[in-house]
């Protein structure tokens, strides 16, 4: 799934502003949203929730995309704390293996975007993180070019990520990156979620969905570990939705693919884990766009700016 810019991610954070920030016992809140503005004390860490009791029956779930990557650099912990502050339960990365084997979080096959790796390492090009160790991508500035503010964040490998997610109770929607470029890839990924406590049944059960492009790899994960629920990136053909089921509990399309037949006919089928197969949709960041795939009946929405989704449908 592709980001925008930082620039307009900047934009986008201007224009919104909304949600609830992580604040101490006693302070107090303004908050915008859909042009509403509210005055309010709280008392607890966490003022918002994605799932509060506010939320209309039937809302999608609202997923964190690569964190609050409208407002932090994605896949860093600036954004997961940023998608915790406004309340946002679960998020969604990107992993990839460095040369040496690492599992880091990093959402393109190359560094050049979201680093400053053209400038440590000038001789490396095309500068692929499957070239480079774990040593040398923690040397490399993955905030800069998102903002002044973020100098010198660093892209953390997956251990690191589940500590922070874990630290602040959220969930992960896991995307296994390329996979065909990274062999075992799968294996790696089960072995480092199960060092982390995150295959006990809790967080299997509640908490994880590991998802990506390739059909082969999500089979792979569902062989390996058949508890994990897991979600096959794309949109098939109403015709082989029942194939995909055999191995997945999701389909999850772009939401420019979407639409409310296609949900239905998702939702028809039972997943691998012999429940109805859900539909979370992909990469959505305005308003209007999150309430038209909302009426379409889908489960989840995947976003940038998670707080204008849940303005827009919750």
């Amino acid at each position: 799934m592709y980001a925008r810019t930082a620039t307009a991610a900047v934009a986008a954070a201007a224009l919104v502003g909304a949600g609830a920030l992580l604040m101490s016992a006693t302070d107090t809140q303004t908050t915008t949203t859909a042009g509403h503005t509210s005055t309010a004390t709280v008392t607890g860490i966490r003022t918002v929730s994605a799932r509060t009791a506010d939320t209309k029956p039937g809302a999608p779930v609202v997923f964190a995309h690569r964190g609050a990557s409208a407002y932090a650099p994605e896949n860093t912990l600036a954004a997961v704390d940023k998608a915790d502050a406004l309340g946002f339960d679960w998020v969604e990365n990107d992993v990839q293996f460095t040369k040496d084997g690492v599992l880091v979080v990093v959402h393109d096959t190359d560094l050049k975007r979201t680093t400053d790796a053209e400038e440590v390492f000038p001789d490396r090009a095309p500068w692929a993180v499957k070239d480079f160790t774990a040593a040398e991508i923690a040397r490399l500035d993955a905030g800069s070019w998102f903002g002044p503010q973020f100098a010198g964040a660093r892209v953390p490998t997956l251990k690191q990520y589940l500590d922070r997610i874990e630290r602040n109770h959220q969930n992960l929607l896991l995307e296994i990156k390329s996979p065909e470029i990274y062999p075992g890839i799968e294996k790696e990924t089960l072995r480092v979620l199960r060092q982390k406590g995150w295959l006990d049944r809790e967080h299997v059960k509640h908490r994880l969905v590991v998802q990506s492009f390739g059909a082969d790899s999500v089979k792979k994960v569902h062989q390996q570990r058949p508890d994990v629920t897991t979600g096959f990136l794309g949109t098939p053909a109403v015709a082989d939705l029942a194939s995909y089921a055999a191995f997945t509990d999701q389909i999850n399309p772009s939401y420019t693919s979407v639409s409310a037949d296609y949900v239905k006919a998702v939702h028809t089928l039972k997943g691998a884990h012999g429940k109805k197969l859900r539909v979370n949709t992909w990469t959505v960041n305005d308003a209007a766009s999150a309430a038209k795939v909302a009426g379409f009946g889908v489960d989840g929405i995947i976003t940038n700016t998670p707080d204008v989704v849940r303005g827009a449908t919750g």
